[in-house]
């Protein structure tokens, strides 16, 4: 039997950061209708989901400052069957590479099941249908396992990476989804998942290492990118360009990225044809979780251009397109 999960009380700021959490909704995400009562709820829903989680206590106003409020707004809208938030997450784009969501688990799916494209398409149709309706009874919808602490998008990507290495493996029956939503990439053939560690590893410290070695100015336009998920448009005002001259800055940085990282796995013995989606897939977990990204060092690289994030994102939150929210 599951012990249930004891929230911590919260206290009036607390209280207060649920009501700007409300208004920051109500105002960046217009078509969405949830009521504070309803983003309660939900709110002291995820909050129990994450808390287990954690290694060690955490309060209210640290898990509402690390909330990715756009994201998990969506989420909470797709739960409670509105249309307006099914078509948000219909049109949300999958990291670096700006494809649409599905298009991005078909993707995965071509990977995991090669030359086969019935399977590679109920894949992505059962996955879908089990994003509100479990497989059973006993078990929980898709988003009704999101906590709100991660970008959503990546993290379905992972959900349903995750799931079909797990029937892969087991090879029979129909295979719950995973406890654990942490990342495990794909290996060059899915069929042969023995090094899947080894490339994860060559991966991280390629793309690492390729962080490294780039400018502040770049590790900026990536982080208003990926983390704050400002547009091209927005981004350009931020550095005083047009959006055409960031456009090939941006294609341009994503091009050495290619270069660099996919030269590090080639070097090690990668033979597949797909290493450009291999690497722009999973880049967004690297970049979301390499502290050169982190809010902080995103916030000195502004400070020292003499410039606050609160001038190009909506205050006491990192994105209106699905970032946390600092209350």
């Amino acid at each position: 039997m599951t012990t249930p999960v004891i929230l911590p009380p919260m206290t009036a700021a607390d209280r207060a950061r649920v009501t700007v959490i409300f208004n920051y909704i109500r105002l960046q995400l217009r078509g969405l209708r949830l009521t504070e009562g309803t983003i309660q709820r939900h709110l002291e829903r995820s909050f129990g989901l994450f808390l287990p989680k954690s290694p060690g206590p955490v309060s209210w106003a640290d898990y509402l400052r690390g909330l990715y409020t756009a994201d998990w707004a969506v989420c909470v809208g797709c739960l409670e069957s509105q249309a307006a938030a099914w078509e948000l997450l219909f049109n949300a784009r999958a990291g670096r590479s700006d494809s649409l969501l599905v298009d991005a688990l078909r993707a995965r799916a071509v990977r995991l099941y090669p030359r086969d494209e019935e399977r590679q398409d109920t894949a992505v149709t059962e996955f879908w249908s089990n994003l509100i309706a479990p497989e059973t009874d006993e078990a929980t919808p898709v988003l009704a396992r999101y906590d709100g602490r991660r970008p959503l998008v990546p993290w379905l990507i992972r959900v349903f990476q995750n799931w079909h290495l797990s029937k892969l493996r087991q090879n029979a029956g129909v295979s719950s989804l995973p406890d654990e939503d942490l990342a495990v990439p794909l290996e060059t053939n899915p069929s042969s998942l023995d090094s899947t560690g080894r490339w994860q590893k060559i991966f991280v410290e390629a793309t690492r290492e390729w962080l490294a070695g780039i400018d502040d100015e770049d590790r900026l336009l990536l982080g208003l990118r990926w983390r704050y998920r400002l547009s091209q448009r927005e981004a350009a005002k931020v550095f005083g360009l047009n959006e055409g001259t960031l456009t090939r800055r941006t294609d341009k940085l994503r091009d050495n990225a290619l270069k660099q990282i996919g030269a590090a796995l080639q070097a090690e013995g990668w033979t597949g044809d797909d290493l450009r989606e291999f690497v722009l897939t999973e880049l967004g977990a690297v970049l979301t979780d390499d502290p050169l990204l982190s809010a902080d060092n995103l916030a000195r690289i502004l400070a020292a251009k003499g410039k606050k994030l609160s001038e190009y994102v909506c205050t006491g939150s990192e994105s209106s397109r699905g970032s946390r929210h600092d209350g």
